[in-house]
């Protein structure tokens, strides 16, 4: 995606902040070369070998630089507080932040890196990624195209990846620990949670319930009058009376005629049950169905509370083992699961 272009006032300003930042760049190459230098001269063999070869330099190196490097340092120290401070004073007046004191901690390097010391004198190297970002925001570089840079954003992704899966397993076993030792979860998500819905959920059942109704006869029509045809065939059939009829003169004919009229019957009924599904008595049956189920569904006891909490326990497990399944594992090859907090 590219970058938006930056308004003119906008630019200029970025392209002074690039010219300072090139600047404390090339004093920090500076400082950081001084020091890996003057570090190997005071190695024997190495400044040996230099009075050997540069005798002349070796003498003026020795008694201008290295005799003085702490000074020398303190400068450079000097100039990096100052780049720190007026840093701090144009994120100010530029609002930059929403406390003032923000800065020192969202430059952090920066400010370690201000103390002489050998630990902390490499932090002034990020000032490279710096330089590298407002460089980029003025469209004169894309980083995006970079090997190096695909390749540090990948694990980098996999970083923020790794961190966020151990803190979400750290909650969910949090979240099983809590559940195992409350004694009244179950009550509170059915009083506090559920039944606060039992309007809505008892609109949304008795709906349901109409629609599976007028679905299922619409789908099934003809195979449902055709079980209740053969279900008043087979009764007839089996009925005494009827079957006496059909021994007199014409009783055959009666019978079948019968059993026409019975089945005509049927379907004529179920046909008007369904279409009397949008009328109000069967609004109010589904709904007292809904609301019988509804109460049923609610009903506490011990076996319900112990259930209920078992089935969060379980559900939040196969949740912590998804998370813990990485789904970018076979990029760095296989990885033992780490042991889940206790």
């Amino acid at each position: 995606m590219p970058e938006r272009p930056l308004a003119p006032p906008a630019r200029q300003r970025e392209g002074l902040h690039v010219a300072w930042e090139a600047l404390i760049v090339l004093l920090v190459c500076a400082n950081l070369g001084l020091i890996l230098f003057d570090g190997l001269f005071a190695i024997a063999p190495i400044n040996q070998l230099l009075a050997t070869w540069l005798p002349a330099w070796h003498t003026a190196y020795d008694q201008h630089i290295h005799a003085n490097f702490q000074l020398i340092d303190l400068g450079f120290v000097a100039i990096f507080v100052l780049d720190v401070l007026l840093g701090w004073t144009i994120a100010l007046f530029e609002r930059r932040y929403a406390r003032w004191w923000y800065y020192p901690f969202a430059h952090w390097y920066d400010v370690l890196g201000c103390i002489p010391l050998s630990g902390f004198r490499w932090l002034r190297v990020l000032r490279v990624g710096v330089l590298l970002v407002r460089l980029q925001r003025l469209g004169l570089i894309d980083m995006r195209g970079w090997a190096l840079y695909g390749l540090l954003r990948r694990y980098y992704l996999l970083l923020l990846e790794e961190l966020s899966d151990r803190v979400m397993v750290r909650l969910f076993s949090r979240l099983q620990q809590e559940i195992g030792a409350s004694d009244d979860l179950s009550r509170r998500l059915l009083q506090e949670v559920v039944k606060p819905r039992k309007e809505r959920l008892l609109d949304d059942l008795s709906r349901r319930l109409q629609g599976m109704l007028e679905n299922g006869y619409r789908d099934n029509r003809g195979a449902i009058e055709g079980y209740v045809g053969s279900l008043i065939h087979q009764a007839l059939r089996d009925n005494r009376e009827v079957r006496n009829l059909r021994r007199v003169p014409l009783g055959g004919r009666l019978a079948d005629t019968l059993d026409d009229a019975l089945a005509d019957i049927a379907a004529r009924l179920i046909q008007g049950a369904v279409d009397g599904l949008h009328g109000p008595q069967f609004q109010r049956l589904a709904r007292n169905l809904a609301e019988e189920f509804f109460d049923a569904w609610v009903y506490q006891d011990e076996n319900t509370d112990l259930a209920l909490e078992e089935l969060l326990v379980d559900v939040i497990e196969v949740l912590k083992q998804q998370v813990l399944d990485r789904r970018w594992s076979g990029f760095v090859g296989p990885v033992e699961p780490p042991t889940p907090p206790e």
